[in-house]
């Protein structure tokens, strides 16, 4: 039997997007966890982990040169969200780092439902933006077959 999807309201006390999420496009998991009172979130699994010549995919578009010879696979990917101050089960004033294009974006994360949370990204202002849906795959909900 399938939980009823979550309300702004309803369940949100104890909603968390604390897990693994599979990222829209299937390329990615990413965990999310509590770090220091604040949520964070890392690439631990990645479809295609090894670039053309066999080597494992490194974050080369990084801004900063001491970092693009690191790994994809670990990146810390998501940094800083609160939970929203009205008790709804959305996590904001968090930071969402791009490896495909080197970029940081302002970030909220909305838990939708057990199973469902949606991942805005955007500059500036929220309109500014572009929104993707993530997939849980721990063992809070039915695994993802890939």
């Amino acid at each position: 039997m399938l939980a009823a999807p979550m309300t702004a309201r309803a369940g949100a006390a104890d909603a968390t997007p604390v897990g693994t999420w599979l990222t829209e496009r299937g390329g990615a998991d990413v965990k999310i966890a509590n770090c220091g009172g604040k949520l964070c979130g890392s690439i631990v699994w990645l479809k295609e982990p090894l670039n053309a010549r066999g080597q494992p995919k490194i974050d080369s578009k990084n801004p900063d040169e001491s970092l693009r010879s690191r790994k994809i696979l670990g990146v810390p990917l998501l940094t800083d969200f609160v939970r929203s101050s009205d008790g709804s089960n959305v996590w904001q004033d968090g930071l969402i780092y791009n490896p495909d294009d080197g970029k940081t974006y302002k970030c909220t994360l909305t838990l939708v439902d057990d199973h469902t949370l949606r991942v805005r990204g955007y500059v500036g202002i929220s309109l500014l933006g572009k929104t993707q849906t993530w997939t849980r795959v721990d063992g809070t909900a039915p695994a993802v077959s890939r």
